[in-house]
C-alpha cells in the first residue's frame, strides 16, 4: 500500500477511510484485532465501517507504505519518533496533529525535523471534523510544506472526490494556526457555557484572531495563512461546534462541570506553551494567557472575565 497511517484514534480512522486504501497502525494491539473483526473503530467512530481496503495492524514492521501520515496527538509525537524513528527512516513523513510540543515550544513539523533531521516532512491541517472526513462528507484542509516539489505529489497521493487539499509552504504558519486556534476554542467555549453570550463570543474569535497574528509573524509567519483554511477556517470552525473538544472542555469550565480528562485536550497544553512563547517574545495575549490560568487553576472565571473586561481601551 502507497500510504500508511500511524494512530487509529478518530482522526486516523477517519483519514484511512477517505483514503479508501491505507495501512492503519494501531498501537494497541487488542483494539487492533477488534478494528480488524468488526471492520469498524467501536471506541472512537462507532457506526463508521472500514472501507476493504484498509489493513490495521499493532505491528510495525507491517508499515512498508513511503508515505506515511502520523496521526499520533501532538504531547506524544516526540517520544514515538524516539522510539521508532529508525523504522521510518526514508519515508515521508505527514503530521495530522495540532499543538505546540511543551518541551522543545516547536510544532509537529518541528518535532520531526528534531528527531529525525534527514526525513521530509509535511503538515495536513485545517477546519474539520473527524466524523465528517469518515462520512465521506466535503472538506477542505492545508498541505502544507516547504519542499514545492513534494507538497504537489502529496497533494496528488492524498486529495479525494470528498477530502480536497490546498498547498502551502507556510509550515510554520500553518502550524500555528492549527495549534492556537484550539486555545481560543476553549474562551469560546468558556463563554457560552457562563452565558455571557453570542456577541461575547463573536468578539473572542476576533480578539483572539488578532492577537494570534504578532506572534505567528515573530515566529516567521505569513500573515495570510492565518487567513486560510489552517488559520481563520479552522478557528470558526472548533470555536463554533460541540463537536470540537476544546469547545466542549470550555463549556464545562464556564458550566463549572468537571470533563472526562483534560489531559487529551490539546488546547489547554497549547495556552501553556504559547504563554511561554508570547513572554520569550515580549508579546501580551491576554485571550491565551487567561485560558492558561484557568484551565491551570489559578484564577477563577469571575477573574478571567474581569481582567479581560478591565484592559485598558485602544484602538482595533
Amino acid at each position: 500500500m502507497s500510504v500508511a497511517i500511524l494512530g487509529a484514534g478518530a482522526f486516523g480512522t477517519a483519514l484511512a477511510c477517505a483514503l479508501d486504501e491505507a495501512m492503519l497502525w494501531c498501537r494497541d494491539p487488542a483494539q487492533a484485532r477488534d478494528m480488524a473483526q468488526t471492520r469498524e473503530n467501536r471506541a472512537r467512530l462507532p457506526g463508521i465501517a472500514l472501507p476493504d481496503g484498509v489493513q490495521v495492524t499493532s505491528d510495525l514492521s507491517d508499515i512498508r507504505a513511503q508515505t506515511v501520515l502520523l496521526a499520533i496527538p501532538m504531547q506524544q509525537t516526540d517520544g514515538f519518533l524516539r522510539q521508532h524513528g529508525a523504522a521510518l527512516a526514508g519515508r515521508v513523513l505527514v503530521a495530522c496533529s495540532k499543538g505546540i510540543d511543551l518541551e522543545q515550544m516547536i510544532g509537529p513539523v518541528g518535532v520531526i525535523r528534531a528527531a529525525l533531521p534527514e526525513t521530509r516532512a509535511a503538515l495536513l491541517t485545517g477546519p474539520s471534523f473527524a466524523i465528517d472526513i469518515a462520512r465521506g462528507l466535503p472538506t477542505a484542509l492545508t498541505l502544507a510544506c516547504a519542499d514545492a516539489e513534494l507538497g504537489r505529489a502529496l497533494q496528488d497521493e492524498l486529495s479525494t472526490p470528498a477530502l480536497r487539499l490546498y498547498r502551502n509552504t507556510d509550515v510554520i504558519g500553518a502550524e500555528l494556526g492549527g495549534a492556537l486556534k484550539n486555545v481560543i476554542a476553549i474562551a469560546a467555549g468558556v463563554c457560552i457555557g457562563a452565558q455571557m453570550g453570542e456577541s461575547a463570543r463573536a468578539a473572542l474569535i476576533a480578539r483572539g484572531h488578532a492577537e494570534i497574528l504578532p506572534l505567528a509573524r515573530r515566529l516567521g509567519a505569513e500573515p495570510e495563512t492565518l487567513t486560510g483554511l489552517s488559520g481563520l477556517g479552522d478557528l470558526i470552525l472548533t470555536c463554533c461546534s460541540e463537536k470540537s473538544r476544546n469547545f466542549r472542555f470550555g463549556l464545562a469550565l464556564g458550566r463549572g462541570e468537571g470533563f472526562d480528562s483534560a489531559t487529551t485536550v490539546e488546547g489547554a497544553a497549547t495556552a501553556r506553551a504559547v504563554t511561554r512563547l508570547a513572554a520569550r517574545e515580549g508579546l501580551e495575549m491576554p485571550v491565551t494567557a487567561m485560558v492558561a490560568a484557568l484551565v491551570d487553576g489559578k484564577i477563577t472565571l469571575d477573574q478571567a472575565r474581569d481582567a479581560l473586561l478591565t484592559r485598558p481601551l485602544t484602538d482595533e
